[in-house]
């Protein structure tokens, strides 16, 4: 029970279609600035969704959705580009494979693959996001052996987990883990608390005050392996610590933007 959320949240079952629906109305409301279902490799889940802002682009947000590495895909977060965009940033939204279909490990090179994509479309610096499956891609990304390019890594500024996971071993003791099949070499292998940050990649890890115990650790545990700054957003849960992503004055697009 310490990594279930929906049971702790009320009207929790209100969540993904509230968020179905404001995705694709944003989509909508881009027109052409949306482009949508942008192959990066061979699989159907190979797909992105690129948001242009108005204006010259001052870089790249890639975020990484949450659902346990099990759920959902880039359909349903469209609408929390809207910070970043307001602030000149290109913003790609990828899916990837889930399990059982794929490993953990197979998610990351899907992140990074994800990644280098988008930066062959949009100049600039990147920074890479996500909400905690996703925040765990993100922090994962940001580890000094990612799969990534030479180049895309150089380019890769920051990452700021949300609500990461950051140590997959205690995942290795619940339910979830009938379908992940994790494994302890591949838990160490995939934790980024237990890898080494690239030195050239600012990482600010978010969390939301009223988050269950364990994702409050998991925050707390980069934030010292890495030696890195973690924000507590006073009053958020695990569902709607994500909202200020659509906000362009919040402290989390601050974060993303460089300030």
């Amino acid at each position: 029970m310490a990594y279930a959320n929906g049971a702790f949240i009320p009207g929790a079952e209100a969540y993904p279609p509230r968020w179905d629906a404001a995705a694709a109305a944003f989509r909508t409301s881009l027109g052409e600035r949306a482009r949508l279902g942008l192959p990066y490799g061979h699989d159907p889940r190979h797909r992105l969704d690129l948001f242009m802002p108005h204006g010259p682009v001052r870089g790249l947000v890639v975020f990484l959705h949450g659902g346990y590495w099990m759920a959902f895909g880039r359909e349903s977060w469209s609408h929390l580009a809207m910070g970043p965009l307001a602030r000149g940033f290109a913003v790609a939204m990828p899916s990837y494979r889930l399990a059982p279909a794929a490993r953990i490990r197979d998610m990351v090179e899907d992140a990074a693959q994800a990644v280098d994509h988008a930066a062959a479309l949009i100049p600039g610096p990147i920074t890479v996001t996500g909400h905690s499956a996703g925040g765990h891609l993100a922090a994962r990304l940001a580890c000094a052996n990612a799969p990534l390019p030479a180049a895309v890594a150089e380019r890769l500024v920051r990452s700021v987990p949300i609500s990461p996971l950051a140590e997959l071993g205690p995942l290795m003791r619940t339910r979830m883990n009938e379908t992940l099949k994790l494994d302890p070499q591949e838990a160490a292998a995939e934790s980024p608390a237990r890898r080494t940050r690239r030195p050239s990649t600012e990482v600010i890890v978010h969390v939301g005050g009223q988050e269950r115990p364990a994702f409050l650790w998991q925050a707390r545990l980069l934030s010292e392996a890495w030696s890195c700054p973690w924000h507590v957003a006073p009053g958020r849960h695990h569902f709607d610590v994500i909202d200020a992503l659509a906000v362009p004055s919040s402290r989390l697009v601050a974060d993303l933007t460089g300030g």
